[in-house]
Formats: C-alpha cells, structure tokens, sequence
C-alpha cells in the first residue's frame, strides 16, 4: 500500500486556477449577454413587422434570433451554471413569444420548445405574453371589419390560456408563470368584451339599416 502524500496546493497555485476559471466564465457571460440582448432586439422587431403584416421581413428577422438563441446557447455550453440565468430566460422568453405569435396570426401549428431550442419556463411564458401581445392583432381586424380573423385569433390565445393554468408548479420552476397567466386572464377578458361589442355593434347596424329598407319599400 503506497504511504505517499498527496502533492499539496499552496493557496495562490489554487487562487491562481480558481482566477483562471472564473476569467473564462466572466467572458463567456460577457459574450452570452451580448448576444441575449441581440435575440431580444431582433424578437422586438420581429413583433413589430408581425403587427405592420410584413410577414416575410418576420420571418427573415426570426431566423436571425433563432441562430443567436443557439449561439448563447453553444458559449454557455461549458458553463452550465450561467446557461440558467435570468438574461438567458427573458431572451429565450421573447423569442418564443415572436415565434409563437406569428404562427397565431397566421394559424400556423406553434414549434415545440425542443424546435425552438429554449428551456421549458422560457417557452411557456413566452406563450402566455404571446397570447397577450395578440390582443393588439384582434383590435386591428376589429378595426377592418375582418371578425373572422378577430374569433380565430381570439380562440387561439383561448386555447393557450386554458392549457398554461393547468401548470400548477412553484415559480421557481415555472418562471414566474402564474403571474403571466393572470396577466393573459385579464387581456383575454378585455379582448373578448371588445369582439362582443364589436358584434353586438354590428347586429344593431344590421337591424337599423333593415328597418330603414322596409321604411323606404313602404313608402
């Protein structure tokens, strides 16, 4: 049985190594954050093109914010105790919620997050601020008469609403994801009172213009 003694550090070998690591993960975390603010940058005006319905200038700004979700995501690869971090999440957030809500407007299928490439929490409040951020896109069909978009619309952010509120786990798990649902909540509830009103506007048009048609065949 070998009686030798371990080679002991002195302490500033193991400071200087500590130094070394903590070197790389504060350049690593320099570059990620750089990066993160670029994804929410581009989701931002992603958004922004989505609501002017410059829908291939979207798509075009979406690709580029999914490549630096991916390329955060490979700086951090080595660092995993910064991959969670709250820069990190609120960039994957928005990007999620660029994608998800040019699928909603254009009634395509929402990508999975496995698709998308970002963590659980990230995807489903990046839902539930997509389903927020709709409401703006019902009020512009409202304002172009286009109620048929406006109730597909409506019902899709419905659907997203209904599935987030059966996630009955801690924040510290979810993200704060209670707090994004009853924010929706409260946007679904305004929304759905704006197409009512809109409709019932429209029947009482309807029923004025007919009785004024039977005014005028009766004379």
């Amino acid at each position: 049985m070998s009686n030798e003694v371990p080679h002991c550090h002195s302490l500033e070998e193991i400071a200087n190594s500590i130094r070394a690591q903590m070197e790389l993960s504060n350049s690593a975390r320099e570059e990620a954050l750089k990066i993160c603010r670029e994804v929410i940058q581009l989701s931002s005006r992603t958004i922004r093109a989505i609501h002017r319905e410059e829908m291939t200038n979207a798509q075009t700004l979406l690709a580029e914010a999914k490549s630096r979700v991916e390329r955060a995501k490979s700086v951090l690869k080595e660092h995993p105790d910064l991959l969670h971090a709250g820069y990190v999440h609120d960039s994957q957030k928005e990007y999620v919620e660029a994608e998800a809500m040019l699928a909603i407007v254009t009634g395509q299928p929402i990508p999975s997050p496995e698709v998308m490439g970002v963590e659980p929490a990230a995807y489903l409040n990046g839902l539930a601020e997509a389903a927020s951020e709709s409401r703006r896109h019902v009020l512009d069909r409202l304002r172009l008469d286009d109620i048929a978009q406006a109730e597909r619309v409506l019902k899709r952010m419905d659907d997203i609403y209904y599935e987030l509120v059966t996630f009955d786990f801690p924040d510290a798990i979810t993200g704060g994801l209670r707090r994004t649902t009853d924010a929706l909540r409260a946007v679904l509830e305004r929304t759905r009172a704006d197409l009512t009103l809109t409709l019932s506007q429209k029947r009482l048009q309807s029923s004025l213009q007919s009785a004024l048609e039977r005014l005028s065949g009766s004379e």
